[in-house]
């Protein structure tokens, strides 16, 4: 069967965006299809300045979401990554594959560093380095398909040419993954900027629609979003952003076609209270579980427990064989030797 993994990063409160990139994707689909593993990956919200007890704070509430989204404890695996001391292992292991070039040339991390040396301040090595990470956490399981939002996509071709790489040279150890993304509202962007996406790390709150927003939230954060001078609604994604990425998001929400339905609406008015309502109703039932579990936070405990130990059990074999593959000695050999060698004696 094939396999699937794919993550979410505890850094800030989950948005409109992360379900209709990737998140609805893996509830509807993914786990019926494939052998799944959704994880929190908690270890790469330590790349950047942050608040331990909020740390903790979100992941529980993403890992929270994630069941509340629809994911099934008893069709795939939920767990928090940081519970699984094998994405740790494998990391360093990848990073003696890996060149400083090819991390200095990941989007996301030359963004990041620019702007925190225009404020004057620097990055960790670890936001440099945890694409590494990233990829350990898929290679780990052997992951045939890795879901994603399309601003990840760069990161999984990391993935691919390490897998490769260390197989030429190591011998024939990891599965090769590729990206799998939504043919339609893969990269929601920010409502006040529609250059921009809809990042759950942004503090511009007025342009993210988050997951828990209540709907009278959610209503004037749509209905207030950016569009344009135009007196028709035209779905343009390169001249007319705005309207572009509200026609994106009512289609990803109703099941339509962005194109058809620019021809709908003769105002953005009617467009912009037409999507506000569709991402209500898209929530809703999200929100309502959500509550629920709350409630229940022995019940998450243990989806996670229970995750953990599943995981942990897929990814120990293939993260032995590549510390084998790469030259270390097994802790299993070392123990027989000190058996003979006291033997002898």
């Amino acid at each position: 069967m094939t396999r699937v993994f794919s993550g979410v990063k505890p850094t800030g409160h989950l948005t409109l965006g992360n379900y209709l990139g990737a998140m609805r994707q893996w509830a509807a689909v993914d786990q019926y299809r494939a052998e799944s593993l959704f994880c929190v990956v908690d270890l790469h919200a330590l790349t950047v300045d942050h608040d331990p007890a909020r740390v903790r704070r979100l992941t529980r509430q993403a890992a929270t979401l994630l069941l509340a989204m629809g994911l099934d404890p008893e069709l795939c695996t939920v767990f928090v990554q940081s519970h699984v001391d094998e994405h740790a292992r494998l990391s360093y292991v990848l990073e003696c594959v890996a060149t400083d070039g090819e991390m200095r040339r990941m989007i996301q991390y030359k963004e990041k560093a620019a702007r925190e040396r225009e404020r004057g301040g620097s990055v960790r090595l670890s936001l440099l380095t945890y694409p590494v990470l990233m990829a350990a956490d898929i290679l780990a399981y052997g992951a045939d398909e890795v879901p994603v939002g399309d601003d990840q996509a760069q990161h999984v071709e990391l993935t691919r040419d390490l897998a490769v790489r260390f197989n030429q040279r190591y011998g024939h150890t990891f599965v090769v993954p590729r990206a799998t993304v939504p043919p339609v509202a893969a990269r929601v962007m920010n409502l006040q900027d529609p250059g921009s996406k809809m990042g759950k790390s942004d503090d511009a709150g007025p342009g993210i629609v988050y997951l828990l927003d209540e709907p009278e939230v959610v209503r004037k954060k749509v209905m207030r979003a950016v569009t344009d001078s135009g007196q028709e609604v035209v779905y343009d994604r390169e001249e007319r952003p705005g309207p572009a990425n509200l026609l994106e998001i009512l289609a990803a929400c109703t099941g339509g076609n962005p194109e058809d339905l620019s021809g709908v609406y003769e105002s953005y008015g009617s467009l912009k209270k037409d999507t506000a309502e569709a991402v209500v109703e898209l929530l809703r039932p999200v929100q309502e579980r959500h509550s629920a579990l709350c409630a229940d936070p022995g019940y998450v405990e243990g989806v996670l427990r229970d995750g953990a130990e599943r995981a942990r059990a897929m990814a120990r074999p293939t993260v032995d064989a590549a510390y084998r593959a790469i030259g270390l000695l097994s802790a299993a050999f070392d123990t027989g030797a000190g058996v003979v060698l006291n033997a002898a004696r």
